[in-house]
């Protein structure tokens, strides 16, 4: 059974490399959807996979590439969406 859930990350998170890593992190874990920049400054992400899976994608969002300094994530579940691969915008 595979869900979706939509992840907003705060914190030294654009410039880093945070989406390329989360990237690598979704498709090690089968893990389709994005993550993009937004102009907050926060990176949004959509994960759509086996819910666990989900959880240790989250559990990486927390602590994010060794260049990044995550102070929040928030994460809510969303309709599930057909994503193919994981793209980074």
């Amino acid at each position: 059974m595979s869900i979706c859930v939509r992840c907003l990350v705060s914190g030294k998170v654009q410039g880093v490399f945070f989406r390329a890593s989360t990237r690598y992190q979704a498709q090690q874990l089968g893990i389709a959807g994005y993550a993009n920049n937004l102009p907050d400054g926060r990176v949004e992400v959509l994960a759509c996979g086996e819910p666990e899976a989900i959880d240790q994608l989250k559990a990486w969002l927390v602590k994010g590439p060794p260049s990044a300094s995550v102070s929040a994530v928030a994460c809510e579940p969303v309709q599930l969406v057909s994503a193919q691969g994981f793209t980074t915008g």
